[in-house]
């Protein structure tokens, strides 16, 4: 399955995102890569839950950014978030 989606993601990197023109993307890595990692050092659940955070996170009222991948798969960041607002 991890491989599968892994493919998906290329396919949309090589065929799909190119159409697009100049990268649209608010954050450094772009949600694509962003994506393919998680889901590489995590998992399909894990990894496509946070690809999934990132990419509702990526619109025009968001300032973007420098945001990597964690280290480490935490619910710790979620919580704090949540405080935070």
């Amino acid at each position: 399955m991890k491989k599968f989606v892994l493919g998906l993601i290329r396919l949309y990197q090589r065929i799909f995102s190119p159409l697009k023109g100049q990268p649209t993307c608010r954050f450094y890595p772009t949600c694509s890569v962003y994506a393919y990692t998680a889901v590489s050092r995590f998992g399909v659940l894990r990894g496509g839950w946070l690809a999934l955070r990132r990419i509702l996170r990526c619109h025009p009222f968001n300032p973007g950014g420098i945001d990597p991948v964690p280290d480490k798969f935490t619910l710790r960041k979620i919580k704090n978030e949540r405080k935070q607002k």
